[in-house]
């Protein structure tokens, strides 16, 4: 019996996670009692009894909880932004980061959402030799606003909420967004992105673009394809070669989901690469379940929605 502990099961990735692995075989979910939630003994005493130790805390509180541990056994996989680019972590994309090489690592950090749909689209093609590390990149990324935590959550629920949260509202808008080191550093890129994120009226979903200029690429919209299908031989990251949206391109077209789905648009002039996936599955909770079943050795897909 495998022992899971989940550290933050209040928040919404924790919340998901739990309900995820809640009719999983061969799990002990480990929990302790509200009063003791954030009580660091408690949790000193969780964290090291876990097999896997799933950290869905702020960054702060992320740092404390795996200083706690000390037993050489317990896997963490942490879904906040503290240790993304951090020593020691392996970088929880396996289509990009190897599921051989996460199934052998201790320490897991979960990518961000807007990350995964930058990282998927950009990290082909550096590799490819496709774009230079060197580019200047731009990012839009459209999101639902279960992203915001349950703070958003209950602001867009509201009865009597703001009129501007019916419209789409643009956010990070001092290009400080925590994203923003994970994305470059993932890419190999020698430059963070110009990285627009929009929340809008939609509970969950994401569409990230990256815009390039065709002369920007070394090589054609072809290429560019090719790289994807070498790159994502699974199920869970593919190249979708049409839309039947007669000509748009929802953010919401995968709520619900754990995968994602590459496109490539436009002519030899100017290329949109999109992302589409859901912010609290591949995004989140669904990425954390798929990087535990590498840990447990079983079918990456187990328990996720596809």
């Amino acid at each position: 019996m495998t022992k899971i502990f989940i550290d933050g099961s209040a928040g919404t990735t924790g919340l998901r996670i739990r309900e995820r692995l809640a009719g999983r075989e061969g799990l002990d979910i480990l929990t302790l009692p509200e009063e003791l939630r954030k009580d660091p003994e408690a949790r000193r005493v969780a964290l090291n009894s876990a097999d896997i130790a799933f950290l869905c805390l702020p960054d702060a509180a992320a740092r404390e909880a795996v200083a706690l541990i000390d037993n050489p056994h317990t896997a963490v996989i942490d879904t906040s932004t503290a240790h993304r680019t951090a020593d020691g972590w392996t970088y929880g994309f396996p289509e990009l980061t190897g599921a051989d090489t996460i199934a052998a690592s201790k320490r897991i950090a979960n990518p961000g959402c807007h990350a995964s749909g930058f990282v998927a689209l950009v990290a082909p093609l550096v590799r490819a030799g496709l774009i230079a590390p060197d580019l200047r990149l731009t990012c839009f990324s459209l999101t639902g606003y279960s992203g915001g935590g349950k703070p958003m959550i209950a602001a867009y629920a509201a009865e009597n909420r703001d009129p501007l949260l019916g419209a789409p509202r643009q956010y990070g808008l001092a290009q400080t967004h925590k994203h923003l080191p994970e994305m470059a550093a993932v890419c190999g890129l020698t430059y963070d992105p110009v990285f627009c994120p929009i929340v809008g009226d939609f509970y969950s979903g994401m569409e990230v673009t990256v815009p390039l200029h065709g002369a920007d690429v070394k090589g054609t919209i072809e290429d560019i394809k090719a790289a994807y299908r070498k790159t994502y031989v699974g199920t869970l990251v593919r190249l979708c070669v049409e839309s039947d949206e007669s000509g748009f391109l929802s953010a919401a077209a995968y709520s619900g989901r754990d995968d994602m789905e590459l496109t490539v648009h436009g002519n030899d002039d100017r290329i949109l690469l999109t992302a589409r996936f859901d912010n609290l599955g591949k995004g989140a909770s669904g990425a954390a379940i798929q990087n535990m079943n590498i840990l447990l050795g079983c079918d990456q897909t187990t328990g996720l929605v596809i």
